[in-house]
């Protein structure tokens, strides 16, 4: 019975071993004899518009020790070769010996990592070293695979970083890391008991699928631009908390360019730009503190932030383009309609009042309201609206969504619940305050009125290809719906346009040559108050579009809390717009179209005195001869040179080393008239870059440094700002 027993109980066993618990034992003996080798996928490349590469991989070292080998070979030697290779490697891995040593010695694990992420030569340097000094065993190599951004600090706040296992962390790295990381292979194989590889047939090969490499928007020239410009409203305002801009193409919603100061560099994010480091050392908190560590790590992510895409601010006087559009569209409001302004307008028991103290008068048009920024217009027409039909509007631009940009951490509006909305709330928000929007959200937003009402989603990725350079996917135009009519579009945008090139509040984001759309704002931060609970901090701001038929671009630069003593956007950003789009515009291919009392004048060098008489005389051109020949000889201004023809002189020159030259006077701080005067009385040309159309246009520079002696009839080119308005 108990032999019967036993039987059952042993067959049952090699029953469930043999047959119901197969495959789990299968497993358990194919884990003990197998063993794997995981093979890398190559991470897709990061392009700009022009298949310039922005990201890619590239292969580094890591750098280790044997401390088995080293204490085994020190002992058999008589020799402490961990002191000889601390003394070898310092100069070369720029770290203490005191610290090399320590790790070799200290250390209870066998391999020890002394620095990671070494490029190609220090690698080099350290197998010469090994080989002279016979360290073979104890000093070793590992290549391994890291990302590496060849253009450094251009777009990284777009760009974003990797983590130390090449998985995306920021930006498109983090929002395309599916697409670009691929999948990894491995290798499996089998093993006996002393590690040897065990026949083939025991190996499986799996191989790594490379990831995809995305091609963006960007275009690396615009970038550039965009963030010199952004880096010098910086420094010339004191700003505080940061300067972001964005360049968006107004037909399909792609963006060229995204930048915030001060860019870090995702080569090596964790070390702090200069300006955070400089807050870092002013805490005087010990280096290594937990207090030390803390603020380093906030820096840090402020420093990461893609302040664009992912903060909010209050957008003040450039929500007035969609105020009044509404209105427009709506029909409560019509461009011939009158308005009057006293400085104030009284709304539910407040005085709330414009920027300018003593009011616009009356009977100004629409147009001119916007232009000027008036904010009692805003609330008169925001009143005629009705709360129902302005929120609906707010609805319809965009300003209650997520504009769907293809990068992480888009921030989401704040803004009234449509039945908070009473009387005050109505006015304050008609002219841009007291809600929150995305910097990415207002320059979509505005770009509808730039694009004939259809608002687009925008987007920085154009295509997925794969390593063959095969196209993958494309991006498609995503209209997300008509805004408002086309002709309420154009009315809106013709009206900004005459406020750029007439007398209104835009006149800085000129450009000459091209029919630019701009509106500026100065909107107050009520988050930090001072003492008396005031709002003392302020944002400056600037959108503006070209206006072509082809198609045009849209740029908005804002400024966090400028310590100048002009905040106005219409001076700490205006400018700086229009800086960036007399580059950008000729660069698109954009044709400029001359200011009407503009003329290119020819080359006459070689010709007869008489002829080119006659052809500056058909430009409407004066020119003065100098000498008694026949034929120029030389002239100046050089040819093909655009020049102001009222008061403009080319001199012709019929003989040789008979050059006339002039003293150029000084005309920074002057005002346009004074200075107009003086350059022609010296004898120069004069050429203004911005918009002359105002009365009260300061120099702010010129081109050629006062007291240079230059040949007479030198072009000098003055730049002019506008300083009398407020937004």
């Amino acid at each position: 019975i108990v032999f019967l027993l036993f039987t059952s109980l042993l067959i049952s066993n090699l029953f469930s071993l043999q047959y119901v618990n197969y495959g789990y034992y299968k497993d358990k003996v194919y884990e003990q004899i197998t063993t794997s080798s995981t093979l890398k996928a190559k991470r897709g490349n990061i392009y700009d518009a022009n298949m310039n590469l922005l990201a890619t991989d590239k292969t580094v070292w890591r750098i280790f020790v044997s401390t088995r080998d080293i204490k085994r070979q020190s002992k058999n030697d008589g020799i402490d070769h961990a002191a000889r290779i601390a003394a070898g490697l310092s100069p070369i891995l720029d770290i203490s010996s005191d610290e090399i040593y320590k790790k070799v010695t200290d250390s209870s694990v066998l391999d020890v990592t002394l620095k990671r992420g070494v490029d190609e030569e220090t690698y080099l340097q350290i197998i010469s070293f090994v080989r002279k000094e016979s360290l073979e065993g104890m000093v070793l190599t590992e290549a391994q695979t890291s990302r590496y951004y060849p253009e450094q600090t251009l777009a990284s706040h777009a760009l974003g970083f990797v983590g130390s296992d090449l998985q995306g962390l920021y930006g498109l790295e983090y929002s395309y890391n599916e697409v670009l990381s691929g999948k990894d292979g491995y290798y499996l194989y089998g093993k006996d008991a002393n590690g040897s590889e065990l026949p083939t047939k025991y190996a499986t090969y799996i191989p790594a699928e490379d990831g995809y490499s995305i091609v963006t928007t960007i275009d690396s020239y615009l970038q550039s631009v965009l963030e010199a410009e952004l880096e010098s409203v910086r420094l010339n305002h004191g700003v505080a908390n940061r300067v972001t801009g964005i360049v968006m193409d107004t037909s399909s919603g792609a963006i060229l360019a995204m930048a915030t100061t001060s860019p870090f560099d995702p080569n090596d994010p964790y070390t702090l730009d200069d300006l955070s480091q400089e807050k870092l050392d002013s805490t005087g908190f010990t280096e290594g503190s937990d207090e030390y560590k803390q603020y380093k790590k906030e820096l840090l992510e402020v420093m990461w932030s893609n302040k664009a895409v992912s903060e909010i601010y209050e957008p003040g006087s450039t929500f007035k383009i969609a105020t009044v559009s509404a209105a427009l569209d709506k029909g409560v409001a019509s461009v011939n309609d009158t308005f009057s302004c006293h400085g104030y307008l009284s709304v539910g028991g407040w005085n709330i009042r414009c920027h300018k103290v003593g009011g616009h008068g009356s009977g100004f048009n629409l147009a001119y309201g916007l232009q000027m920024s008036c904010n009692p217009t805003m609330m008169t027409i925001a009143e005629r609206l009705g709360a129902e039909a302005f929120y609906d509007y707010v609805e319809a631009f965009g300003y209650l969504e997520k504009t769907g940009i293809d990068l992480p951490s888009e921030a989401s509006s704040i803004f009234h619940k449509e039945e908070n909305i009473g009387t005050t709330e109505l006015a304050t928000a008609s002219f841009g305050q007291r809600f929150k929007i995305s910097v990415i959200r207002q320059l979509t937003s505005v770009a509808a009125i730039a694009n004939g009402g259809e608002l687009l989603e925008p987007y920085l990725v154009e295509k997925v290809i794969d390593a063959d350079g095969n196209l993958i996917s494309e991006h498609e135009k995503t209209v997300v719906r008509q805004v408002v009519s086309e002709e309420v579009a154009n009315t809106v945008a013709d009206i900004l346009e005459k406020g750029v090139s007439g007398d209104g509040g835009a006149k800085n984001a000129a450009v000459n040559g091209y029919k630019i759309a701009a509106k500026t704002g100065t909107s107050q931060k009520f988050d930090i108050l001072d003492e008396n609970g005031n709002s003392y901090l302020r944002i400056s701001s600037t959108v503006a579009f070209s206006m072509s038929e082809s198609g045009g671009i849209a740029v908005i630069i804002v400024a966090d809390e400028p310590t100048s003593t002009v905040k106005y956007g219409s001076v700490v950003a205006a400018p700086y717009v229009s800086s960036f789009l007399s580059k950008a515009l000729p660069y698109l291919g954009y044709e400029s179209e001359a200011a009407s009392d503009e003329v290119t004048i020819g080359n006459y060098v070689g010709t007869s005195v008489s002829y080119a008489k006659e052809q500056l005389g058909g430009l409407g051109v004066r020119f003065e001869v100098v000498g008694d020949g026949d034929i120029v000889l030389s002239q100046t201004p050089s040819s093909d040179y655009p020049m102001l023809t009222e008061n403009a002189k080319v001199i012709l020159y019929t003989v040789e080393k008979s050059d006339i030259y002039v003293e150029v006077p000084d005309t920074v701080g002057l005002s346009l008239f004074s200075a107009n005067e003086l350059i022609l009385n010296s004898g120069l040309n004069i050429r203004i870059k911005g918009s002359p159309s105002g009365k009260d246009a300061l120099i702010i520079s010129q081109s050629i440094a006062a007291g240079a002696v230059v040949k007479k009839g030198t072009v000098l080119e003055i730049e002019i700002l506008y300083t009398d308005f407020e937004d």
